[in-house]
């Protein structure tokens, strides 16, 4: 079936096939006693995902990540706007069938093992029981979760780390196209991170679709194609990282003696600590290296590098009046 069928024409390339689309979509609710006060969740969003891409959804706490991905699940109903998943209109049950999801504060039975629980997935999914018992182990393996502790271990017993590999197998569990995950490396050490970065990674190189909350910027600028700033419920940017965060390559240096005055000119962000000075070159590097040399100062280090995503993220929300989470 072409999956860009139900999709309006202005809406299709050639060459990259819509997976999730969004038209100007909007979410009100209704608080109060008298449900008379109104919060606008999400504001007139507009956004494409591609099959195959890992896109990575950013926003501070409130921002309205959640409700937009719910909306694309048919968990929450928009106010207005459209939207549609694998060519469909959202809400499409068959469709439903195709995706997988991790939310972020997921339900687990307690006392069911990890191998009970996603044999009770698979059921709801009417997967037969002989592929049952080839895609279950499959599945700890990719997650890296012991299949003995899997049998064994109630779930009241897992770690978080654990759980959140058990919640991403069974997002797994009937091999979908898209995936959304809700804050996957919430409440992980760095090992547990990492190894969630590597199940992304792995699922990519199969060609999975990859929608995902995240606040853990390093992750996401390692691991996505693309990425969308979300905030008080409205994107404020949406592109690939070149395009955000721009070619343009910065040289952080690191230095001793010379004249520091002629220096600061010379160094954005200048900083002096235990006789040493550093900061952001600003200026043709060969023409301060001579400088520099001609003031009786000595270079230590040079590292070529760029605006890190967690940089342009701050200075965003900056621009906009954002200076903290609700």
């Amino acid at each position: 079936m072409d999956s860009t069928a139900d999709l309006p024409a202005e809406l299709t390339t050639v060459d990259r096939i819509p997976v999730v689309q969004t038209v100007d979509l909007r979410k009100v609710y209704r608080t109060g006693f008298w449900l008379n006060q109104k919060i606008e969740s999400l504001k007139n969003c507009t956004l494409t995902v591609y099959q195959g891409e890992t896109f990575g959804l950013l926003g501070p706490n409130g921002a309205g990540k959640t409700t937009l991905l719910k909306t694309l699940l048919g968990i929450v109903r928009p106010t207005s706007g459209r939207a549609w998943l694998l060519g469909s209109p959202i809400g499409n049950i068959k469709v439903k069938q195709r995706i997988g999801y991790l939310p972020e504060n997921p339900y687990f039975y307690d006392y069911l093992t990890g191998w009970e629980f996603l044999q009770f997935i698979a059921g709801l999914f009417e997967i037969p029981s002989e592929l049952q018992k080839q895609r279950i182990p499959m599945l700890f393996d990719l997650v890296g979760l012991s299949q003995s502790a899997a049998r064994k271990k109630q779930m009241r017993q897992y770690s978080k780390g654990m759980l959140q590999r058990v919640g991403m197998a069974q997002a797994l569990i009937n091999d979908p196209e898209v995936v959304f995950f809700d804050e996957p490396m919430s409440g992980l050490d760095p090992m547990g991170r990492y190894q969630i970065r590597e199940i992304i990674l792995s699922l990519k190189a199969q060609g999975k679709t990859i929608f995902f909350n995240s606040h853990v910027l390093s992750d996401v600028e390692k691991i996505c194609d693309r990425v969308a700033i979300l905030a008080e419920g409205e994107l404020i940017c949406i592109g690939s990282l070149d395009e955000l965060l721009g070619t343009s390559e910065i040289y952080y240096v690191k230095g001793q003696g010379g004249n520091l005055e002629i220096i600061k000119r010379w160094v954005k962000d200048f900083n002096f600590d235990s006789g040493y000075w550093y900061g952001k070159l600003q200026g043709d590097p060969q023409e301060f290296l001579a400088t520099l040399r001609l003031t009786g100062g000595q270079i230590i280090a040079m590292n070529l590098t760029r605006t890190s995503l967690e940089e342009f993220f701050v200075q965003q929300l900056r621009q906009r009046g954002i200076t903290s989470s609700h």
